[in-house]
């Protein structure tokens, strides 16, 4: 069994069905049963003669069409972006008029009250721009879809390139004002203009061509797209397919300046890159010949700081070298292992020295403590020590054992008085052991017995060998006296007078 609405409920669930399904669109129409309430809003019908829908077009809505700054500007209600109104024909309330054919952008809705489903309009346009505009947005999804515009295709454009193709009409000012551009900036460049028609029916395909042309020629290094502003009907040319499709395949960068500022082609968004308008794209390719200067001179300074960095550098090294070749000299290693030799040398006969003095030093100490306890003093203290602990021990033991007492304690004394002679008797012997000892190694010793030291000044060495002097060497000989000097001469020695 069919549910049963009532009025409002079949009203609201038509209005919620219709409003999703068609949440924005364009309708072209005439317009028919136009008012103008003292609101300011705008009631119409559009009609194309089979059928009729009708349309509001609310006061807020129709100042976003109108011009909001003083440069002639306006707010666009479709894509929010701040534009000019130079060359648009959007039209405003008051321009409005019965039986214009127009194109409206808005939402459909539907009426409660009344139960009658409306177009909020948002944009009325002539229908002529309209039909461009969709033509526009058309082939922008379709290139879109296909890949023209990706970023990850698109080429680098050369800095400062030395050979240009350039597509337009030899005869317009853009290319006037991008060869002034151009012949200001960078540092010097070959500039070929491939003639082209830039507005028209034969304009689409003359472009491409030329930019085929200049793709299979391979000369340029870059191909610039340029032409001067104008309506929108006027840069047509540059948002048609056939020279989309020139620019995607062609292997040469491709940069465009197509109209002004507000101007964006779908040129624009297959090529390369894009310049606001022709003298622009002169300035994307050519740096300013001062920033050029400018660069030279910061390369120039920072060669030179590094060539001087570098020269300093090499310099320490060959210094850092030098001193490592003069340490390694063989000479310099003699010299070392002389000096070495010396200070050995020094401290042998230094050692030498301390010891025979510590020797003597050691005898003396042994002698003074011998003296000290075993000397004649000692020994008569000890007698005399003996001879009180006699007398004690006689008076303390009975006249019965006095007579055994006496002689033990003679006995006991006879006995001390042999161990202290025979330990004296040692202990001379090893003194005297130990001053033979040091006789025997007193370097001076052998000069008692009439041998000499001979040293040789040359050398400052001992002689040992008669191969160690040669003709002329100085001698300096020691004997037990005193000191001669000699020289060694081929038939013998010369002496001079006792030092």
């Amino acid at each position: 069994m069919s549910a049963i609405f009532t009025v409002s409920e079949l009203t609201r669930s038509v209005k919620n069905l219709l409003e999703a399904e068609f949440p924005f669109v364009w309708v072209r129409g005439q317009v028919s049963n136009l008012a103008r309430p003292a609101s300011g809003h705008i009631y119409f019908t559009l009609t194309d003669g089979d059928a009729a829908l009708s349309v509001v077009w609310f006061k807020s809505a129709q100042a976003a069409s109108q011009p909001v700054t003083d440069g002639g500007e306006r707010i666009n209600p479709l894509t929010g972006e701040v534009e000019e109104t130079a060359g648009t024909t959007a039209l405003s309330g008051s321009g409005l008029e019965e039986g214009m054919e127009v194109l409206c952008a808005g939402r459909l809705n539907v009426y409660e009250p009344r139960g009658q489903y409306q177009l909020v309009a948002e944009l009325v346009q002539d229908q002529g721009v309209g039909d461009l505009a969709i033509a526009f947005e058309a082939l922008k999804k379709k290139l879109s879809e296909k890949g023209y515009f990706d970023e990850d295709r698109k080429m680098a454009i050369p800095r400062n390139p030395k050979r240009v193709a350039v597509i337009t009409s030899p005869s317009g000012a853009a290319i006037r004002d991008f060869l002034r551009i151009a012949d200001t900036r960078g540092t010097g460049a070959e500039i070929r203009i491939y003639p082209s028609l830039v507005q028209g029916d034969l304009a689409p395909e003359q472009l491409a061509k030329a930019l085929d042309q200049a793709d299979a020629e391979g000369w340029a290094e870059v191909a610039v797209l340029i032409r001067g502003g104008g309506s929108l009907e006027d840069l047509w040319a540059f948002n048609t397919e056939p020279v989309a499709d020139a620019i995607y395949r062609s292997r040469l960068p491709v940069v465009t300046g197509v109209g002004h500022e507000p101007d964006v082609s779908i040129a624009d968004f297959v090529a390369d890159k894009r310049a606001a308008t022709p003298s622009h794209a002169a300035q994307e390719l050519w740096p300013r010949r001062e920033t050029l200067a400018q660069r030279l001179d910061d390369l120039e300074l920072a060669m030179t700081r590094a060539y001087t960095g570098w020269l300093l550098s090499k310099g320490t090294d060959f210094e850092h070298l030098r001193r490592a070749l003069v340490w390694l000299s063989p000479e310099r290693r003699l010299e070392r292992m002389s000096d070495r030799y010396a200070g050995l040398l020094t401290r042998l006969e230094d050692a030498g020295q301390d010891l025979i003095f510590n020797k003597h030093r050691d005898a003396r100490d042994c002698v003074e403590r011998l003296g000290r306890a075993y000397g004649p003093g000692r020994m008569r203290a000890l007698s005399a020590e003996t001879a009180s602990w006699v007398r004690r021990m006689s008076n303390a033991y009975n006249t019965r054992r006095t007579e055994d007492t006496a002689r033990q304690t003679g006995a006991l004394v006879q006995r001390l008085r042999t161990a202290m002679e025979r330990l004296a008797e040692d202990r001379s012997q090893e003194l005297k052991l130990a001053d033979t000892a040091l006789s025997g190694l007193n370097p001076e010793a052998p000069l008692e017995r009439g041998y000499a030291l001979i040293r040789v000044e040359r050398t400052g060495q001992f002689l040992r060998n008669p191969k160690e002097v040669t003709n002329g060497d100085a001698l300096a000989i020691r004997v037990r006296e005193g000191n001669v000097t000699a020289v060694v001469t081929s038939g013998g020695s010369t002496f001079s007078e006792n030092k």
